[in-house]
């Protein structure tokens, strides 16, 4: 019964990805400016953690966190656990979190997917998705916390870019973090298909 229970315990903190690459990024290579100086290893304050996602962070609010950005739908745990699952075998999807330790609550979160490419000598390019802060955390640059760390991550992987679609109203914060529109390729187009009934 011990046994089984400690190793529940490890499966329910098992990592997405491996945290100590994050302790690693230099933020001095990003145009970002943080008032006071912030970074992934040291964001601020002693009860903030910025982290890969974890497996048992369904119970501390990941889901609730997204919905604040978009639709989530009602997941059950098995329903994240096989995500998780799928998401850690096939490689690739960096999604980085930022815990309240006091509340054993997600506050922040941004998704780096990293596409495998032929061109650019089967080059790495990044994709940022899905950031969104608590609005109850605002003023502690969480934001650009969490979009400077997955972009110094991917460039740290080896991408050759990085590449977003936002709304407009977020342009000039996406600017001041190193993003820049391109002349004539700056437009985002979607092909959305019904939701499976």
């Amino acid at each position: 019964m011990g046994m089984e229970k400690h190793y529940r315990d490890e499966e329910l903190s098992e990592y997405l990805y491996p945290p100590d690459i994050l302790q690693k990024l230099n933020f001095s290579k990003s145009p970002a400016t943080f008032k006071p100086k912030i970074s992934a290893a040291n964001p601020g304050e002693d009860w903030m953690v910025v982290r890969p996602l974890q497996r048992s962070d369904y119970e501390k609010g990941f889901l609730q966190l997204l919905s604040q950005l978009t639709s989530t739908g009602n997941i059950s745990k098995k329903q994240f656990d096989e995500r998780f699952t799928q998401m850690k075998m096939a490689g690739g999807y960096y999604v980085t979190v930022i815990e309240d330790k006091r509340l054993s609550k997600i506050i922040a979160a941004a998704t780096l997917t990293v596409e495998q490419k032929f061109i650019h000598n089967c080059s790495l390019r990044g994709r940022l998705e899905d950031v969104v802060v608590n609005d109850t955390y605002r003023g502690k640059q969480l934001g650009k916390l969490i979009v400077v760390t997955v972009s110094l991550l991917a460039h740290q992987l080896g991408c050759y870019k990085m590449s977003l679609d936002c709304k407009d109203k977020l342009i000039k914060f996406y600017e001041s973090l190193g993003y820049a529109l391109e002349a004539g390729n700056s437009n985002a187009m979607n092909m959305r298909f019904e939701e499976p009934s």
